[in-house]
């Protein structure tokens, strides 16, 4: 082909092609750009409608997919990209994606399934696959942890529907077990007298259960005694450590001695 008859057909390509070319990719940018803001629109309009924190994230998601999908589609169709030739290429490669997207479009169940089931929702503690946090955001493939150390995990949900997850602020109150240790010399009751006004006036402390103090084992050189006490869920770790500073605060003030101090 001589440059002369190629430059003709590139000429009278770009007349033939090119408007619509450019128009479908003005569609294609304008769409976008519109998503998006229908995107903080409707983040927006969720919140002021007090909708479940768990459920916004999903369907700001799913929204924001399809319609991505479908502007894609309509920019094709503009360019002129026969649909019968994709749908043959969608078809042809059929087997692959299906196997390829099985573990995909699980997480996608398994998200519809966690949002209608609700093991847990967003702003909840859990652990699950090794890890402890607060649920950020529950999206549509996989859900976001926000560990007590800052450090945000992504935790597919197939992971989370298939699998054992402990939601420790689910019931809203945690018991929080304390053990010490001390000598026979020192009497139980004194121990008990000394503990109890702390466990029953701690600012966090819930009072759905009984608080309880005892002797949980007996040892040769000494007796073991377990505190129960029952807190908020949320602030667990704060609280066990205000707890325990005052249990120890208050032993040394009133003279007991646990092993090991002075």
């Amino acid at each position: 082909m001589r440059i002369d008859e190629f430059y003709d057909k590139a000429y009278s390509w770009i007349l033939d092609k090119g408007p619509s070319l450019l128009l479908g990719v003005g569609v294609l940018l304008i769409g976008f750009w519109l998503i998006k803001i229908l995107a903080k629109w409707m983040n927006g309009h969720l919140f002021k409608k007090e909708v479940d924190p768990s459920l916004t994230p999903f369907l700001l998601s799913l929204t924001v997919v399809v319609l991505r999908i479908l502007l894609i589609v309509s920019a094709m169709q503009i360019i002129g990209i026969q649909m019968t030739i994709f749908a043959a290429l969608i078809g042809a490669i059929g087997v692959a994606a299906g196997l390829a997207l099985s573990g995909t479009l699980q997480n996608f169940t398994s998200g519809i399934l966690i949002l209608l089931l609700k093991p847990f929702q967003a702003g909840d503690n859990i652990l699950a696959q090794g890890q402890e946090g607060t649920v950020t955001a529950i999206k549509i493939f996989h859900t976001i942890v926000t560990t007590f150390d800052n450090r945000m995990v992504i935790i597919p949900n197939s992971k989370l529907s298939n699998e054992v997850i402990i939601n420790t602020s689910g019931s809203g109150t945690r018991r929080l077990d304390i053990e010490l240790k001390f000598n026979n010399s020192i009497d139980f009751e004194t121990v008990r007298n000394t503990v109890a006004p702390i466990i029953e006036n701690a600012a966090d402390a819930a009072r759905a259960y009984e608080n309880r103090i005892g002797i949980s084992s007996l040892e040769p050189d000494g007796y073991k005694v377990m505190i129960n006490v029952w807190v908020d869920a949320h602030g667990f770790v704060e609280t066990k450590m205000k707890i325990q500073q005052k249990i120890m605060e208050a032993l040394k003030g009133s003279g007991l001695k646990l092993p090991g101090l002075g």
